[in-house]
């Protein structure tokens, strides 16, 4: 049954698109020398901050369903909220619950893990990203599972963990390894890390844009096949040592070896979770275990689990160890039924946030009679160098589209403060941050030609703190230099309406507590001549 929405009585006023202009990782960050976007020369948008209505909107924490304020954002659940009008409980939090009320251990998924190892006395093998970011995982969540196989009697426990320095500190991989390989050794000497390697080196990719990564992470985990360390942490330090300067999400693969040998290849009867609670860098290495690749491999015989659903349209994996959050009525399903035409356009490294992510966690196309996708080819190589990746490109898609038939909605993902951002290069992110601001000085001309609105926010920060911050409000100094960031931010985003062909018609409501991402979709119905469905968060905007 079609999704419908209520007209307001802006409807028929306007004749062109709302188009809603995600500017990835750009947030409102302290006034620092860290702050790449306060530094980058950005007219068009100093211009529009000066002239049209704007607020902050919060992209962390609750405002987007992460289970405290002290949890950065991402691009998953800010699209999510976006797209869905609403705060759903996202998957740090799902995971958090399970393990703490004991429902994750009583469950199905789980009971089959443990138990085909229990039969078969094989290993259980643990792989995901390991840190405490709580952005695709969180060690906390790991731990609990070690510490639960351990009480079932599991022999033996393998992990292979994916080095962060992403949404942690670039630097921070002993900060995890050393304490966590002493807490396995004194809880079972048959328990240990057995692979490794940076997560933008290996295992990792996401919406097929580099399989070689996964294919370096199979040969790493599965096959065990590459350099041997006594452990993690002294992989870690010989690597560093081998290749100044390197930060922890670029580290080559290594394999841990005990008694001359790897320590624990994935063979047939052993069991493996992926622990990452997070889809899109999950999806590939799952199908390596329960699917098709596009590389070769001999096929492993294990039982297989992902921490929850990674693609909900082919129920990937089919097996899960907590259930994900079920996110309905979106704003893309009612357009369907009021039969406006919507746009989505980005580059490869944005491109399922704004279709996936966007429509509750559900690939392909709502309804293609009504929907154009394009997806912009990203490059493959270091963002840092080429700052300005593809925001042209993507913008000359969606200005060709937009000019050739009538749209009613339309969005739009420039991944570079985020991407650039993550690489921990200042003067680079503040480079993708002016290439976002030069493409805009095309695309609002156009906007304003069709009659149309944009309106420009961000999914969560980034590339405002690219320098480390210290207890006094400084910067933090690492070897005579600032010591660089590469996660995400606890900062507020902006949110500009461009409008001017109805300029005066309304003004930004002040009457909101704290608004956040989840009242972007209201605002856009407003402003198309709709009355939100109940339930969505509130319109930003008042009508005069």
């Amino acid at each position: 049954m079609a999704l419908t929405l209520s007209k307001n009585a802006f409807h028929g006023k306007r004749t062109g698109p709302v188009v809603i202009v995600v500017m990835d990782g750009v947030g409102l960050g302290p006034d620092y020398a860290g702050n790449a976007v306060k530094a980058a020369r950005k007219p068009v948008l100093d211009q529009l901050m000066a002239t049209c209505p704007w607020t902050k909107l919060a992209a962390h924490g609750v405002a987007v369903g992460m289970p405290s304020d002290a949890d950065m954002g991402n691009s998953e659940v800010g699209h999510n909220a976006i797209g869905a009008g609403r705060v759903f409980d996202q998957g740090a939090k799902l995971v958090a619950q399970a393990i703490a009320d004991g429902k994750m251990f009583a469950g199905k998924g789980w009971n089959e893990i443990v138990g085909n190892s229990l039969a078969k006395s094989s290993t259980l093998h643990f792989i995901g990203l390991f840190s405490d970011g709580n952005v695709h995982s969180h060690l906390d969540h790991l731990k609990a599972m070690i510490a639960e196989a351990k009480k079932r009697g599991v022999k033996k426990v393998a992990v292979h963990a994916l080095i962060d320095g992403r949404d942690v500190g670039e630097t921070s991989a002993l900060e995890y390894t050393e304490p966590f390989e002493a807490w396995l050794a004194a809880l079972d000497p048959n328990y240990g890390i057995a692979s490794g390697g940076g997560r933008m080196n290996i295992t990792m990719d996401r919406y097929e844009a580099d399989w070689s990564m996964v294919e370096r992470g199979w040969k790493t985990h599965v096959l065990a096949q590459g350099r041997t360390f006594p452990s993690a942490s002294a992989a870690v330090k010989a690597l560093r040592l081998e290749k100044p300067g390197i930060i922890d999400q670029d580290l080559p693969p290594f394999v841990i070896e005990r008694g001359g040998k790897p320590f624990a290849p994935i063979i047939d009867g052993d069991s493996v979770v992926f622990f990452n609670f997070r889809g899109d860098r999950s999806i590939e290495l799952s199908k390596g275990f329960v699917g098709e690749v596009p590389f070769q491999r001999a096929k492993v015989d294990v039982c297989f689990a992902g921490m929850m659903t990674y693609d909900g349209d082919t129920n990937l994996p089919p097996r899960i160890l907590v259930e994900p959050p079920v996110i309905d009525r979106v704003l893309s399903e009612y357009l369907i039924g009021m039969d406006v035409r919507q746009l989505a356009v980005s580059e490869t490294q944005k491109y399922g946030h704004v279709t996936y992510f966007w429509n509750g966690n559900r690939s392909g196309y709502l309804d293609q009679s009504r929907e154009c996708y394009i997806e912009v080819p990203s490059d493959r190589v270091s963002f840092d160098e080429r700052p300005w990746m593809k925001a042209a490109e993507a913008t000359d898609a969606l200005i060709n589209e937009l000019t050739k038939r009538p749209y009613g909605f339309a969005r739009i993902n420039y991944p570079n403060g985020d991407m650039v951002g993550h690489t921990g290069v200042f003067e680079a992110a503040r480079m993708g941050v002016e290439a976002v601001d030069l493409v805009l000085s095309r695309l609002l001309p156009v906007i304003k030609k069709l009659n149309g609105v944009a309106l420009i926010t961000a999914d969560h920060g980034n590339a405002d703190e690219m320098y480390e911050i210290d207890k006094k409000g400084g910067v933090k100094m690492e070897n005579g230099r600032p010591k660089a960031k590469t996660s995400h931010t606890l900062n507020p985003v902006p949110f500009i309406v461009y409008d001017p062909a109805h300029a005066g018609s309304y003004a930004l409501r002040t009457d909101i507590a704290k608004p956040g991402l989840a009242n972007v979709a209201a605002t856009a119905l407003d402003l198309m001549g709709y009355q939100a469905p109940e339930g969505y968060e509130p319109s930003l905007i008042a009508w005069r």
